[in-house]
């Protein structure tokens, strides 16, 4: 069941700021991190309702949903970012049409956004999925494997590797769940020291609705919240397409 658009635009404010606190108590300045809204299931109302309470980017799981809604203004005047994974089937409809793709993990899944982005001009800006806690149902790089999957990232001139994206176990404790954050930082500053064509290690997104006050904290640039902001999501609004 949807909230009322005023709580939606409260929580937006609410959560911007417990974000900007967070970014303060981790030694950074207020907007060093962005809260990216997760839209999904969630309509064209409730989109600006949170735009009205400050929020200026959104993100979708669903390519079907992202380009539904953008049809009808839901993101005007903000940025779009594709959350969820991405077949290889479903890029053209995203490549170069979005400012950020999150969840590649693959260098055949690089090369097809590449493809698709300087077939229009442009260069995608991506992050690379890594699996930090080697969930076996779930997607992303290994750890020991990021430096193989980065040094691709210089055949295909049609992305940027601009960081590193990740979601510890959901079942984790709250410690635990900082332990993922924190090693997380870690390979993040390791790969940053080191040298690939196409990559940049600008953003580090990692923590939603339940922690990312803990994930700015060890460090996160970019966090990912959805049901802090729009409420329990109601799965009945939207086909899972």
């Amino acid at each position: 069941m949807s909230i009322p658009l005023e709580l939606v635009r409260d929580n937006a404010r609410r959560v911007l700021d417990r974000a900007r606190e967070a970014a303060v108590r981790s030694g950074r300045s207020g907007d060093a991190v962005t809260v990216v809204a997760a839209s999904k299931t969630n309509g064209r109302d409730a989109i600006r309702a949170a735009y009205e309470g400050g929020i200026r980017t959104f993100g979708e799981n669903r390519v079907q949903e992202l380009t539904e809604k953008r049809a009808q203004g839901a993101y005007e005047d903000a940025g779009i970012q594709l959350l969820g994974r991405l077949q290889k089937n479903k890029v053209k409809y995203v490549a170069g049409q979005v400012e950020l793709i999150h969840s590649v993990d693959s260098p055949e899944l690089m090369e097809a956004i590449s493809k698709r982005a300087l077939s229009l001009g442009r260069v995608q800006d991506i992050l690379i999925e890594v699996n930090i806690a080697a969930e076996e149902q779930k997607g992303g790089v290994p750890p020991e494997r990021l430096e193989e999957i980065l040094a691709r990232a210089g055949e295909n001139p049609g992305i940027r590797v601009a960081g590193l994206m990740t979601i510890p176990p959901a079942a984790a404790e709250k410690r635990e769940n900082f332990s993922f954050f924190e090693n997380m930082a870690r390979l993040f500053v390791d790969m940053a020291t080191k040298k690939y064509d196409n990559v940049i290690m600008q953003i580090m997104s990692m923590g939603m609705s339940r922690d990312f006050e803990d994930a700015i904290l060890a460090g996160a640039t970019l966090v990912r919240v959805g049901t802090a902001i729009f409420g329990p999501r109601d799965y009945g609004r939207t086909e899972d397409k």
